[in-house]
């Protein structure tokens, strides 16, 4: 079985046995994991203060997983209430979402007495005990709602049959037993009920800041929706500002889910329009409906974004982000995704988000800034690759002319890529040397994206630079991927919350379009097929056009690491500094 914890992980004193050793505390732990589960019939449910985070499983709302982080322990402790207990249940990890190469705790039962172990799955899906047993059940009770399981799991075990629980995205996978299996081998995981759950374990230890006496509250929720019966649903509702409305600072924000629809809600965002329109139509409905208005086109300023298993957001005690007042829009668009995978049918639902705000303004206006690669089909991935990576830069050129003297501070990052993403990392240079990692996720998914306070604030100086860095898999695709906006074309971004707020809204770039064009002339060269480089004939169409072997790719690799870049480095009027091309890094 290959590794589970990933290239790069932290290193850990992991003892050595010898076989004899390994053998008896396989054994032992055999003996004492596999234990009849006595369930206390009596006594509340745990606190739900003890686990602060807390997420439905699967979209009938049976399994709810609620856990809390000890930095401390380096350890993450797990509550699984199961309403509706059958025959058992496996919970686990894996590197994204699959069933086999797994990590699980598995709960099982032969109809007569019932077991508990930690277990992983082999390539095929079969199941084995792990000689290492590190879910470790700390109780089970019984409640009216249902059973609860609690267990404890370290962040790295060194046992190379287990996941190794990073910042970032972690896929949780579930199945449930509604037979009784008299082994653990004997539990065939194709034939089962089961699903996956995205979400950050690893949640930051932030002191929430104190909340000001005047604090006002607003609900951007979409009214009494009927949730189509189909599996994916992005719904599109208009609200709008009382008019006059002055400038405020939101402080913060949370989701406001209709009972019941826990499972369904899997995220939300809030965007505010474009100032320059000074209206916009109302509309509530589907967002890809050839209903909605072009205008919603230009609501792309996010104010808030949700993804289920987050908290409340909180900006840090000096700074607040302006909405309302002169040169703001009075409208925002809240974008609600709905995952109704049972496709269940009339469910109504007038769920949204509760902005916390302020007429007390803080100290700082915050900003949302860009970081990453210009959204261009000169950028594109070839057909096939498990791993292409592509790097943005944000040069030390442009932070020179663009910030202030002091600086600026990162609390909180939305990483966003389309449906080829892997990976996202961000990290900070400062004079040629890597200092600080912004944010990374090295299991990050399209369809799990929300903005993340930082464990730590970001100091970025002038000079400094931002390099982001996005790792693609095309192997299902038979043609390249450019850059661009549509859902099948690919981005590399990071939006990143900050302040004081300055003039830079976008710190982008992309390889120089001449170097481009000097790579289809090379691979007429060296390739039969000819690939058209008139002007008339467009970039992706000359992508396309390429005949993808082992050189052609490997030579737009290379033109990716080395070739000069085109900067861009823009005001928010779309006006750019005056930096253009540079060489890479």
């Amino acid at each position: 079985l290959p590794s589970m914890q990933t290239s790069g992980s932290k290193s850990c004193p992991c003892p050595s046995f010898k076989l004899r050793e390994v053998a008896s505390m396989y054994f032992t732990m055999i003996a004492v994991f596999l234990v009849i589960l006595v369930v206390a019939l009596q006594g509340s449910a745990p606190r739900g203060s003890d686990f602060p985070y807390k997420v439905p499983l699967d979209p009938r709302g049976l399994l709810e997983l609620s856990w809390n982080v000890s930095y401390p322990e380096q350890a993450v402790h797990f509550q699984l209430l199961i309403r509706d207990l059958q025959f058992g249940l496996l919970f686990g990890m894996s590197d994204r979402g699959e069933f086999e190469n797994a990590d699980l705790a598995v709960l099982w039962s032969d109809g007569h007495n019932s077991y508990f172990g930690d277990a992983w799955s082999d390539a095929e899906g079969q199941l084995h005990m792990d000689s290492q047993q590190d879910y470790q059940l700390l109780g089970a009770r019984r409640a009216p709602e249902g059973l609860y399981l609690l267990f404890r799991r370290a962040f790295s075990t060194c046992d190379p049959k287990d996941y190794l629980i990073e910042d970032g995205t972690v896929h949780l996978i579930y199945g449930i037993l509604e037979k009784p299996v008299h082994s653990l081998q004997a539990i065939n995981i194709s034939a089962i009920h089961r699903g996956l759950q995205r979400v950050q374990l690893l949640k930051p230890n932030i002191t929430i800041p104190e909340l000001p006496s005047d604090m006002k509250t607003m609900e951007i929720v979409a009214p009494d929706v009927v949730i189509p019966s189909q599996e994916t649903t992005y719904w599109c509702y208009m609200a709008e500002l009382p008019d006059g409305f002055p400038k405020h600072h939101i402080i913060m924000y949370e989701p406001v889910i209709t009972a019941g629809n826990e499972a369904l809600v899997h995220h939300m965002e809030v965007f505010q329009c474009a100032a320059e329109f000074d209206s916009f139509p109302h509309y509530n409905g589907p967002c890809d409906s050839k209903m909605k208005p072009d205008r919603l086109n230009y609501c792309r300023h996010v104010l808030a974004a949700w993804a289920m298993g987050a908290q409340a957001f909180y900006y840090p005690e000096e700074a607040g982000l302006a909405f309302g007042g002169p040169g703001s829009s009075r409208y925002l668009r809240l974008e609600i995704h709905y995952h109704n995978p049972l496709v269940f049918k009339g469910r109504h639902d007038s769920s949204g988000i509760r902005l916390y705000y302020t007429a007390t303004l803080r100290r700082y206006d915050a900003g949302i800034m860009e970081l990453g690669l210009v959204y261009t089909p000169v950028m594109a991935i070839p057909p096939g690759e498990d791993a292409f990576i592509l790097t943005g830069y944000c040069t030390d050129k442009c932070t020179q002319l663009a910030l202030p003297a002091a600086g600026i501070r990162i609390f909180a990052s939305q990483l966003h890529t389309h449906l080829a993403g892997r990976k996202v990392v961000t990290v900070l240079s400062r004079d040629g040397r890597e200092r600080q990692v912004v944010n990374a996720d090295g299991h990050y998914s399209p369809h799990f994206q929300e903005i993340r306070m930082l464990k730590e604030v970001v100091a970025v100086l002038p000079g400094d630079e931002l390099i982001t860095t996005c790792t693609y898999n095309t192997e299902d695709r038979s043609r390249a991927t450019v850059g661009g906006f549509g859902i099948l074309e690919e981005m590399c971004v990071n939006y990143v919350h900050y302040y004081p707020q300055t003039q830079l809204e976008l710190c982008k770039s992309a390889v120089d379009p001449g170097y481009l064009h000097r790579y289809f002339n090379l691979v007429n060269r060296f390739n039969d097929e000819e690939v058209c480089t008139c002007p008339q004939v467009s970039i992706p169409q000359q992508f396309f056009s390429v005949p993808w072997n082992t050189f052609n790719r490997d030579v737009l690799k290379s033109l990716y690491g080395f070739a000069p870049i085109s900067m861009h480095c823009n005001k928010s009027s779309a006006v750019r500094f005056p930096v253009r091309i540079a060489s890479q890094p």
